[in-house]
């Protein structure tokens, strides 16, 4: 078998990519907590914008003030403000939740659905929550839900040209294999928090260096010498 390098096809790349992440983060998963689909959609709602972390912390006491759709689909829009409060953008995120609560309830006889096409139509899911709802809760494989950890690292590989979601997400299906697209977010996000942050990337410590292109260019420029100014 070829070696593969930061130069080879991307689709191989990709692959080893795929490989050393799943051996260096084995329990990467997602970071939100839930018990039920709907929770997962709760919960990705909320984390526009908004740290896992937060989420995590705001969810435990709204399910328990608000335990299923109903209860959302009859609270009042103040009161699910209130509560998910320092989530930010929590007017857009209450009318959101509500009205997402109210289409489960009246087109999908209460259930979450699990298709893409339903999924984007429910107030407030975009694809990439489709995607995180799909993937996570009902194992289903649909796409790439590309966060700002998988577009930065995924254009920093090389895998992708851009950082805008819809259009990475459709190079990155390209070249990954169907049964990665939802742990490739997982895993992405995992090094992006550890090693690849975007405050800065730690290419020493980075398991990927042989294979990223930005890597090898940021230790070119760091390596060289710094001219002498002219006097």
């Amino acid at each position: 078998m070829p070696r593969v390098t930061r130069t080879s096809a991307p689709d191989a790349r990709a692959r080893v990519i795929f490989r050393r992440l799943r051996a260096e983060y084995p329990d990467a998963k997602c970071s939100l907590t839930f018990r039920s689909p709907w929770e997962l959609l709760v919960a990705t709602i909320l984390s526009a914008q908004c740290t896992d972390d937060r989420v995590n912390m705001v969810t435990p006491p709204l399910f328990e003030r608000f335990p299923t759709p109903e209860a959302f689909a009859g609270a009042t829009q103040g009161e699910v403000e209130e509560a998910i409060r320092s989530t930010g953008f929590f007017r857009n995120k209450a009318k959101s939740l509500i009205g997402a609560a109210r289409c489960i309830l009246h087109e999908h006889g209460g259930e979450v659905p699990r298709t893409m096409k339903e999924l984007k139509e429910v107030p407030g899911a975009g694809r990439k929550t489709a995607n995180v709802v799909l993937g996570n809760a009902y194992g289903i494989a649909e796409g790439v839900a590309v966060d700002t950890h998988a577009s930065r690292l995924s254009l920093r590989l090389g895998l992708t040209d851009t950082v805008e979601p819809v259009k990475a997400e459709r190079e990155l299906m390209a070249i990954v294999p169907r049964r990665m697209w939802t742990d490739w977010t997982h895993l992405l996000i995992a090094h992006g928090r550890a090693v690849c942050t975007s405050r800065k990337a730690h290419c020493d410590a980075c398991i990927l260096f042989d294979l990223c292109p930005t890597g090898v260019q940021e230790r070119r420029r760091s390596a060289r010498p710094a001219r002498a100014s002219r006097g």
